[in-house]
């Protein structure tokens, strides 16, 4: 009989041990990231789904916007990553850009200084920008500037997915020509990529 009891002490003592192992690999495992999480690194995870359909923010646009040559004959492009603002269109943070200028200092200024977007949309196809006066009392004149200025505005928008033709707007109204004569602005313009220096 003796020998039985301790034949059954060294039993429950395994399972005792055993117990406690399990215990201790499962408290280990809760400090550790799924293999699917997504803070790891598996490409094969769809980032997306895993965050409950919201999608990555930190991912930055890449737009190709146009500036002047610095003879104002040709449209010379800049790729640029575009970040928007919290209620931006994209059609904004691309004007945006424009206003700030060219990153390459043998390009020309587009945009007047001192010009600020009113407000901007798309309908149908149609990119409307509203200017402030500014874009047409700051600008330097000639055809060939104002030749420069639209359709740096139009070939610029006109990249973004949905945008067709732009029509431009000073302060609200439409203008039968918005800077010096040249152009009829009171209809929304084509882009001409003719312009583009190859």
């Amino acid at each position: 009989m003796l020998e039985i009891r301790k034949t059954n002490g060294f039993w429950s003592k395994g399972i005792v041990a055993l117990l406690a192992v399990l215990l201790m690999l499962s408290f280990a495992a809760c400090g550790k990231k799924p293999a699917n999480s997504p803070g790891s690194q598996n490409p094969g995870v769809n980032q997306e789904s895993e965050l409950g359909n919201n999608p990555d923010t930190s991912a930055v646009p890449k737009v190709t916007i146009y500036f002047s040559d610095d003879q104002s004959m040709n449209l010379v492009p800049e790729v640029r990553e575009v970040s928007k603002g919290k209620d931006e269109t994209m059609e904004s943070a691309v004007i945006r850009e424009l206003i700030k200028g060219p990153a390459n200092k043998n390009l020309g200024q587009v945009i007047p200084d001192g010009t600020k977007l009113l407000s901007s949309k798309v309908v149908d196809g149609v990119a409307y920008v509203d200017f402030s006066k500014e874009f047409r009392d700051n600008h330097w004149g000639g055809s060939a500037g104002e030749t420069m200025t639209i359709y740096a505005v139009v070939d610029s928008l006109c990249k973004l997915p949905g945008i067709k033709k732009v029509q431009f707007l000073l302060e609200g109204n439409k203008q039968e020509s918005i800077l010096n004569g040249n152009m009829d602005t009171s209809v929304p313009i084509e882009p001409d990529y003719s312009l583009v220096k190859q």
